[in-house]
């Protein structure tokens, strides 16, 4: 019964919102079934090659503008040299809507226009190390989206990998946003929890996360 008591919106810094709950089950289904079809193509889904030779154990597919360690192209040279799936305008929207639930403000995601979106597939396995996503010329916020397994989030400084940092779970349907003071802060993925999801997402298992920037970058 634990599952059914309301875990409440947190604040854990500056910019740095957790909703719980965000999406609905049906929402959830959809956002499913469009990573299915991004990860087919035109560029497939793929574990990360970094440049000094390690591979992500995540997988990863983009839309909008491909990412590759630490620049993003619209052509993705290092999988099939293919041009990413557009990003539609739905996703933008919803990107918006996050906004203004995040910061509790109707004003929140006016001219907000993320261009560019990471899903990333976690399977039981799979972790991401402390990092910032600081490829972007941009400082607008970023929006994230957590569906299927559990996951421990880690969300640390702007200085640093070490501590502080605050663990906190993330569950199917939640949203995470970080944006102003909290925009460059450090996270990760240290573990995620298998056998959590809700088969009913159309997730029987593992952890989808998507998250929306704006590149900053023209054309």
């Amino acid at each position: 019964m634990a599952a059914l008591i309301p875990r409440p919106r947190m604040q854990l810094a500056p910019g740095a919102v957790h909703v719980p709950g965000w999406l609905g089950v049906e929402q959830q289904r959809e956002l499913v079934v469009a990573c299915r079809g991004w990860a087919t193509g035109p560029v497939p889904i793929r574990h990360t090659r970094l440049p000094r030779g390690g591979v992500m154990s995540v997988q990863t597919v983009c839309i909008g503008w491909h990412w590759q360690p630490y620049r993003y192209t619209r052509t993705a040279g290092d999988v099939n040299g293919s041009r990413v799936a557009p990003f539609p305008d739905w996703l933008a929207e919803l990107g918006r809507r996050a906004l203004v639930a995040a910061y509790e403000d109707p004003a929140a995601g006016d001219g907000y226009a993320p261009d560019t979106a990471l899903v990333n597939f976690y399977d039981g396995r799979a972790t991401m190390g402390m990092h910032q996503d600081k490829d972007e010329r941009s400082g607008a916020p970023v929006v994230s989206l957590s569906i299927g397994d559990t996951c421990v989030f880690r969300f640390g400084n702007t200085e640093n990998r070490n501590r502080p940092y605050t663990d906190v779970e993330l569950a199917s349907g939640d949203l995470f946003v970080f944006g102003g003071p909290s925009r460059f802060a450090y996270h990760g993925v240290p573990k995620v929890f298998p056998g959590t999801g809700d088969p009913a997402t159309g997730l029987a298992s593992g952890r989808l996360n998507l998250t929306m920037r704006v590149t900053g970058l023209p054309g």
